[in-house]
Order: C-alpha cells, then sequence, then structure tokens
C-alpha cells in the first residue's frame, strides 16, 4: 500500500469510526455488529501502527469511548471513576498481587468479583437520600439520570446511612428479560448492554421504568460521620452496602492472603468462573480483582488511567494460525521502543489481523519467536491481538533480538526494566513528534486545528522541533506553502494562541512527563504542590517523602517525579513556555476582603460530628477562610484534628499516636471566636 492509499483509507475509517463511536457510546443503538465495528477498528489502529507518521490526536484509537449525551446535564464526579488496567492469563494476575504486596510491604488479601457487560453508574447519598445518579461518562463528567435510575427496584431511594457516600455500581439487563424485550420491537437491540444503556438515557422516565433494569453495585466511598467510620477493608465495605440494602452480586470471592500466595489456588478460581460463564442469567467479560485493605489502595495510588490496586482479567478469545512474516520496532514519544511482528492476514473473531505488538524481549523469549514462524494468535479482551504461542517453528530464522540502536535517530538503546528505550530524549525526531503530537491532543491543550498530519508536515520543513516552536511559527512562510491558505494559517494561529491561556491543571500533564498525567496533577494541586516552582523544589531537595504522604501517589510515581524535574531539559521546557506565557502554577482562589489568617500554616482534619457545623464541611470552611489546609486523612503532616460527637476511632487513635492536637467542638468555637 501507497503512503497516498493507506492517507485516504485511514480518513475514511476515522469518519466511520466516530460516527459508530457516538451511536454506540451515546446513543446506545449501533448501526453496525460489533464485528464489523471491530474488523473497521483493527484495520485503523494496524494502519496507524504501520503507517505511525499519519497517527493523529483526533483519531478514534486515541479516545477511550464517552457516554456524555447533550440531553442530560452533564455533572462534575467527586470520586475517581477510572478504568481498570487489564489482565489476559491466569498467571499474570498472579503477578500483578505479588508486585502488589511487595509495593505494599508485607503479604495482602484480595476480592474476586465478576465483571458485569453492563453500564457504569455512580450513586451520590447525602444524609441517606439518592441526591444524584451519573453515568461514567468521561472519567472526570458524567450525565445526571438520576430521573431514570430511580426507577430501578434495587436502587435504594433512602438509606440509614447519615452524612454523604458515593457507590459504583454497573446496570444490566438479565439476558432472559432482554430476549423477551428484543423479540417484539420494531428495530431489536445487539445484546443486553446496549439495551440498557438506551434504557437509562430514554427522555421519559416512565419509559425507562417499563423496563427492569438491574443493577449490581461494587465499591463504596464513605465519608465518616456520627457512629459511622469509614470502612477499613473492602470486605467491609460490601458488607455496609448489603446492610443498607444495596444488590451485592453473591457470586464475589475474597482471597484471603494464604490463598493468594498460591497460584494454583488463584488460576482455580479463574477457570472456575470462566466455565460457569455461559450458565449466568447476566452477562460478564471477565473478572476484577482488587486489594481488599483500604488503607494500602492509598499507597499503591493511580495512574492517569487506572488505579494500581484493581486488575480486570478479560476472558479468552478465539485463535487462528497465521505466520509472522517480519519484526519491526516502532519508537514512542516517551523513547520506548516497542516490537511489532507483522504476520499474514487472518481473521480471528470477525476481524482481520495484520500487526501484532509483541512488547519486549522478555515476551518474545518466552514466546521463543523467530521471524517466519507459525504462531497460534487471539484477540484478547476481543480487542486486542496477541500471539499466544509458536505452533511451527522456521528453522531457518534464529530468535529475534532487539536491536541495540534506535531505528529513528540511531542512538545506542538502554534497558530499563523490561523494556528498551532511545535515551536521545531531545533529539530523537520520533520521539519529539510523539511529544508534539501528545502536547496538542484535544485531551491535552486541545489545540484546535493543529492535528497530526499539520504537526509532521511543519516538522518536516524545519519548523518545529520541540514544544516551545508551537508558539514560535513563522505563518508568512506557513502560508506560501501547498495546502496552506490563509484561513487555514489563521485558524492553526488561532488554536495556537487560545491555548496559552489554558490553566496549569492542563498545561502540566500536556508536557508528558512519565507518571504526570491529570489524576496526580489534580492530587498534588489539591495538596498545596499548586505551581511548577513547588516541584523543581521538592526535586531539588529529593523529599519523595513527602510526595508519598499523599494519599494517591504512590513510590513509582514519587520517585518519578523527583528525576523528571532534576532533569536541567524538564527546566529547560518549562522556561521556554513561561516565556510564552503558558500558566505553570494554579489559579489561587481569592480569599474574602480582610480574611483573617488565625490557621494559617496549619493542616486539619475532622471527624466526627457537630452541633453547629451540619455538615461537618461547613467547619473545615471556616478553616479554609482562616488560612489553614484541609485533608481527608490523618497523617504525620497533619497539626490538627477536629473531634466531634462519636469520633472515628480511626482517626482519633492515629492521631494521638502521632502527637496531633485534638480540638473540640467547644474549643473550635473559640478560636473562631478569637480570631482578628
Amino acid at each position: 500500500m501507497t503512503r497516498d492509499e493507506a492517507k485516504r483509507e485511514l480518513g475514511e475509517l476515522r469518519g466511520l469510526l466516530g460516527r459508530y463511536q457516538h451511536e454506540y457510546y451515546v446513543a446506545g443503538r449501533p448501526s453496525v455488529a460489533d464485528i464489523e465495528y471491530d474488523r473497521l477498528f483493527d484495520r485503523l489502529v494496524c494502519l496507524e501502527r504501520e503507517f505511525p507518521d499519519f497517527v493523529c490526536p483526533d483519531s478514534p484509537s486515541m479516545r477511550v469511548g464517552s457516554d456524555l449525551d447533550a440531553d442530560f446535564p452533564e455533572v462534575e464526579h467527586r470520586i475517581p471513576v477510572l478504568s481498570l488496567d487489564k489482565a489476559y492469563t491466569a498467571a499474570q494476575v498472579w503477578a500483578w498481587m505479588n508486585k502488589s504486596c511487595v509495593a505494599a510491604g508485607r503479604r495482602l488479601s484480595f476480592m474476586m468479583e465478576e465483571k458485569i457487560d453492563g453500564i457504569s453508574l455512580v450513586l451520590y447519598y447525602e444524609d441517606g437520600v439518592l441526591a444524584r445518579a451519573v453515568t461514567r461518562g468521561n472519567g472526570f463528567v458524567g450525565n445526571d439520570v438520576s430521573s431514570n435510575a430511580r426507577t430501578i427496584r434495587e436502587i435504594p431511594l433512602r438509606v440509614e446511612r447519615p452524612g454523604r457516600f458515593a457507590v459504583r455500581g454497573e446496570v444490566y439487563l438479565p439476558v432472559g428479560v432482554f430476549e423477551g424485550l428484543n423479540a417484539g420491537m420494531q428495530t431489536p437491540y445487539a445484546n443486553p448492554r446496549n439495551l440498557a444503556g438506551g434504557t437509562l438515557r430514554r427522555n421519559k422516565s416512565s419509559e425507562t421504568a417499563k423496563v427492569p433494569l438491574r443493577i449490581f453495585v461494587y465499591e463504596g466511598f464513605f465519608e465518616e460521620g456520627p457512629g459511622y467510620e469509614a470502612p477499613e477493608s473492602h470486605t467491609a465495605v460490601m458488607e455496609e452496602l448489603r446492610r443498607l440494602g444495596f444488590a451485592v452480586n453473591p457470586r464475589n470471592v475474597p482471597i484471603p492472603a494464604e490463598d493468594a500466595a498460591s497460584e494454583e489456588r488463584v488460576a482455580g478460581l479463574i477457570g472456575d468462573y470462566a466455565k460457569a460463564r455461559a450458565g449466568l442469567s447476566y452477562q460478564i467479560d471477565g473478572l476484577v480483582f482488587k486489594v481488599d485493605e483500604i488503607g494500602v489502595r492509598g499507597e499503591l495510588g493511580f495512574t492517569g488511567h487506572h488505579p494500581r490496586w484493581a486488575i480486570a482479567f478479560k476472558f479468552e478469545s478465539p485463535e487462528g494460525l497465521t505466520r509472522v512474516l517480519k519484526i519491526e520496532v516502532q519508537v514512542g514519544r516517551t523513547g520506548r521502543v516497542t516490537p511489532v511482528a507483522r504476520v499474514e492476514p487472518v481473521e480471528i473473531g470477525g476481524a482481520t489481523i495484520e500487526n501484532i505488538t509483541l512488547h519486549n524481549q522478555d515476551y518474545i523469549n518466552a514466546l521463543e519467536l523467530s521471524e517466519g514462524d507459525l504462531v497460534a494468535a487471539s484477540r484478547r479482551g476481543d480487542v486486542i491481538p496477541a500471539v499466544e504461542r509458536v505452533i511451527e517453528k522456521n528453522g531457518e530464522s534464529p530468535l529475534w533480538r532487539m536491536p541495540d540502536t534506535c531505528p529513528s535517530c540511531g542512538a545506542g538503546l538502554v534497558d530499563r526494566g523490561a523494556h528498551r528505550f532511545c535515551p536521545n530524549t531531545e533529539a530523537c525526531p520520533q520521539q519529539c513528534k510523539g511529544r508534539l503530537i501528545f502536547f496538542a491532543a484535544k485531551d491535552q491543550m486541545n489545540i484546535e486545528n493543529l492535528g497530526g498530519e499539520t504537526i509532521e508536515f511543519l516538522w518536516n520543513e524545519g519548523m518545529i522541533r520541540d514544544i516551545p516552536d508551537l508558539y514560535r511559527i513563522p505563518y508568512e512562510k506557513l502560508e506560501g506553502c501547498a495546502g496552506f491558505g490563509k484561513r487555514k494559517v489563521e485558524l492553526i494561529r488561532q488554536g495556537i494562541e487560545k491555548s496559552r491561556a489554558q490553566p496549569f491543571e492542563v498545561t502540566l500533564p500536556s508536557l508528558g512527563i512519565p507518571e504526570v498525567g491529570t489524576k496526580v496533577t489534580e492530587i498534588l494541586i489539591e495538596n498545596g504542590f499548586d505551581s511548577v516552582d513547588k516541584l523543581f523544589d521538592i526535586a531539588a531537595r529529593n523529599d519523595a517523602a513527602c510526595l508519598l504522604s499523599l494519599y494517591g501517589i504512590g513510590e513509582k510515581t514519587a520517585q518519578r517525579i523527583i528525576e523528571e524535574f532534576s532533569r536541567p531539559e524538564t527546566r529547560t521546557l518549562v522556561n521556554a513556555l513561561q516565556a510564552e506565557g503558558l500558566s505553570f502554577a494554579a489559579e489561587k482562589k481569592k480569599a474574602a476582603p480582610d480574611a483573617p489568617r488565625t490557621f494559617a500554616g496549619q493542616t486539619w482534619c475532622v471527624t466526627g460530628s457537630f452541633e453547629g457545623w451540619k455538615p461537618r464541611d461547613l467547619a473545615m470552611e471556616e478553616v479554609k477562610k482562616r488560612g489553614g489546609k484541609v485533608v481527608s486523612a490523618v497523617s504525620g503532616n497533619l497539626t490538627h484534628l477536629l473531634a466531634g460527637e462519636k469520633a472515628g476511632g480511626s482517626k482519633l487513635d492515629k492521631a494521638k499516636k502521632l502527637g496531633v492536637t485534638i480540638v473540640t467542638e467547644a474549643e473550635f468555637r473559640a478560636l473562631l471566636d478569637n480570631s482578628p
């Protein structure tokens, strides 16, 4: 295939898939079969892998499907609503368990749950009443479908627990009910999930009520209140949800630490549940494994995409035989060099596979893979192509080895853990172009009219080499290039100028610094690390402990932040972008005129209930008004704990052990009365 043919086909595929994604994720009524969609999507991915310089930030392959719908109000989530990392073998699940134990420094227990194939929903309760039901959306903002959710009989409208808490669950439709309803529809739905999704988004709740939707809940996010302590384990969370009247899947299985230490026990559980899948009254597409200890979850933290304390096991997909024609390597924006197998086209599960990612040398060694081998390939999770095993060796070719030099710039490659990287960060063309495309993408700086092809053209013409160059494009020179008329150039200029106004919480993760994504940036800002100068200061002091004290920041993330902000190149990049007017400090919330600063330099936490502040968050607002910082957990950085009636024992005991100042409601009121 020529480059022009590939470019034309990619454009057609992106247009079709964009429409199909909207029909599937937003309208809930796809116009094509899953097999046809998968075939087109896989073709897109294969072409983009073969022609990586044609990849653009608005490609369907660059985004996770969103269920945002303009017919319903958009609401920001109060809790993290992230996706899950995935495993495809029992050995991978067990390896993840061991990795989690090593990170925690002790053996852990886990919970195994069925992964319901339905629609994710978050229920927000205030003072025991269902206040709002919100779809997952993009993980940060979802649609308010409260009226429709209230028609689901398994969702309690009122529970016996005061204060605020959130519950996450999966709305589904039993297979038998689906078949009965679908048989009478003029335009049948493809599967129970699509019908459940379409029902949940109907404009009239009376119509939703006609369909007997069900729900299983699988996470609870509790705040402490009078007589109620936040559960310290996932098992306790599930028991509390059962007590409150929520539908919890009775097939959830606790895995004690001694069982989690046995690979055979874990593999046996997975095998048993895989066999039972066909006999269930509802559809599942995998299993979910979670760390049971809530406190450890905070230590393990999150990536920008998923929590490190949970993983989803996806059921095996059909296999097909194919031959490895050639193995090539690709260079990503972080310098990671990834081998890719070009294989004879093979149809698996309705999709044609021509390219398969091979991950790293260890993966290839385990397969004992060579060019020319006949292999069994699958689509893990019904999406991701994978080589499962070698069926017949090609005796003429040796075991394939990763190259020692970068195919993009010729630099010597280095090993970091299980992967190989090009260390030529600042000069490797593929890395530089990858960072530019990432920076301009819709989910990052959202520079309008600056897609991957335009960035590729600007690079080839020598107009840009690094991110700051985007703000110095010679527009008069660009206007003279073929395909770049005055109007098009002006739109590019407007998009770039508009991006200068993006806030710090957008600018920082757009730099593509490893481990510093949107979620980590949010955690940093909430805990007072609200400027890049503070991050440079932490790096200069090598103060990883300061970062590790933050809930959601693990050891790997803390160390990477120290490393990246110690690099002279990072400071040079930030200085250059600051000179171009980009923001590298979060906007300060304006305090009320003459606001007292009685609590400046103090860090407060709250537990228990109060006569004068209902909800108790109002007391913490008083702390903030007077210059204090408020956190949700007791740690070594805490200076004061406001303890009301029936104060939570775990917080109070820990605060006493740490020597934190304990303040009663009466003492707190006196402090406020004495404020200047």
